[in-house]
């Protein structure tokens, strides 16, 4: 059966609008592409060609999206040939773009506490969730918890967000999450000021401890980073029975589901079973691409 969002893959000439570059070789880029912004979800991702000279696409995942507008931004890091090209890109050049690709996070009203967990490069994808739960306010209360080992790409802000149950010290938060009204905390071992120190998902551990029985029964989480970190959040929410969708990274050829270069193994009903993590995923159950 072919996947329903391989119908909404748009190829489009994107024209760079912005392009900042931030403290760990980090940037971010935002691009003019009016049919991918009209149909990006939280969790979907563009495969771009970074350089004309490079055949290789790279899969980036959208951080934030305006349909009326018509851009996408896009965070990533300087990790490699291709993304070195990608950071030299002016603002006026267009870049080939494809997308959005994959399926998006999907967040249930029956559980408006949304844990929403996001580690490194795996942030861009929180962000985006958590601006889409904060325009449906009444239903959703979100609370945003970031890990970085490199300095974040924001300037530190104090929350002046009350978040009860968050161990005492802690009080960096996101500026974009504050001016939303969103609660949003940080980790890092790097002894950032006011960042928990250790791991994120310690820090949502400690978080989830304080909270009691009817309190957790209203809370669902969300999650994407490096692959250690997805399976010590796949262990958090099965230590508190709490359902779990994680967005996976993996290489990408094609990206389109042709090449299924990208696969996982998922577990079923049926048993295990290989999934791409292009057009089945890049958003799965944690239980299921983590089983105990």
């Amino acid at each position: 059966m072919k996947p329903a969002q391989r119908d909404t893959i748009a190829i489009e000439d994107a024209k760079v609008l912005t392009h900042q570059s931030y403290a760990g070789d980090q940037y971010i880029l935002r691009l003019h592409a009016p049919e991918c912004a009209q149909r990006a979800e939280a969790g979907s991702f563009v495969h771009l060609q970074c350089d004309t000279l490079l055949p290789m696409r790279r899969p980036l995942s959208i951080m934030r999206a305006s349909a009326e507008a018509g851009w996408v931004d896009l965070l990533y890091k300087n990790v490699g040939h291709g993304t070195a090209l990608l950071a030299k890109r002016q603002v006026g050049e267009t870049i080939s773009l494809m997308g959005p690709i994959g399926r998006a996070f999907q967040a249930h009203a029956e559980r408006p506490r949304t844990l929403l967990i996001g580690g490194g490069v795996g942030i861009p994808p929180m962000v985006f969730l958590a601006e889409s739960l904060m325009r449906t306010r009444a239903a959703f209360a979100p609370l945003v918890l970031m890990g970085s080992e490199v300095p974040f790409p924001f300037t530190l802000r104090p929350s002046e967000i009350l978040v009860p149950g968050m161990p005492d010290g802690v009080i960096a938060a996101m500026p974009l999450m504050e001016d939303w009204g969103v609660a949003s905390r940080l980790a890092s071992q790097q002894e950032f000021a006011g960042c928990y120190q250790g791991y994120v998902t310690d820090l949502a551990r400690a978080w989830l401890d304080r909270l009691d029985e009817r309190g957790l029964a209203q809370v669902e989480i969300f999650a994407c980073g490096p692959h250690p970190m997805l399976q010590a959040v796949a262990r958090l929410a099965g230590d508190y029975r709490l359902p779990c969708q994680v967005s996976l990274e993996e290489f990408m050829a094609c990206a389109v589901g042709g090449c299924a270069g990208c696969t996982v193994e998922v577990r079923t009903e049926h048993g295990p079973a290989m999934k791409r993590v292009c057009v089945d995923g890049p958003v799965f159950d944690a239980a299921a691409v983590f089983p105990d």
